[in-house]
């Protein structure tokens, strides 16, 4: 067991998905809230929104929640400020999860290298000293975020079975060019 650690605040916003808590952080203005109402509206779980605050228990578990004040709502440029529980109701809340798998939205850059593998499949991100699983996704027009978010859930899901559909491809790439190596000789 950890010593408990005082709580902290963290920029970004926190969902239940597929009974995974993702945090969604990224730059202002990248599509965190729109990405967030789009899964709540696919009747995933909303937790908080801009502002998360995040405490660690004695097991080591990382938990957030919204600040009272700002709790079931969230803002959304053009509409102003939304109370999901109002709009989608009192299922499509929660007060609190876990942070099990963070997606840092990030603005595509054409020069940058991006992993189309998944063999680097997560970094992580250091949260009062637990280490938690950490996707980077590029954001782009015509990017689907909020698919990708949901995909990334199940992707984290399969990989704490111990699956990773990379490491499968590489293995069938290696049976294809050893036959293919026998049938040479």
């Amino acid at each position: 067991m950890s010593p408990p650690r005082p709580p902290t605040v963290i920029s970004g916003g926190l969902l239940r998905m597929f009974g995974v808590g993702v945090l969604i952080i990224g730059d202002s203005g990248v599509g965190k809230s729109e990405s967030a109402l789009e899964l709540v509206s696919r009747g995933h779980q909303f937790v908080s929104d801009d502002v998360v605050e995040v405490r660690r228990t004695r097991r080591g578990r990382i938990i957030g929640r919204a600040p009272a004040l700002g709790r079931f709502f969230m803002e959304i440029r053009g509409l102003g400020i939304i109370n999901i529980r109002a709009i989608f109701g009192r299922g499509s809340t929660l007060a609190a999860s876990s942070i099990d798998l963070v997606i840092r939205l990030k603005k595509w850059t054409r020069k940058k290298e991006y992993d189309r593998l998944g063999l680097r499949f997560p970094e992580d991100k250091d949260i009062l000293g637990a280490r938690i699983p950490q996707l980077n996704l590029p954001v782009a027009p015509g990017r689907n975020i909020a698919t990708l978010i949901e995909v990334a859930c199940q992707v984290e899901h399969l990989r704490r079975r111990g699956y990773q559909a990379a490491e499968e491809i590489v293995r069938r790439l290696d049976r294809a060019l050893e036959a293919n190596r026998r049938r040479a000789l």
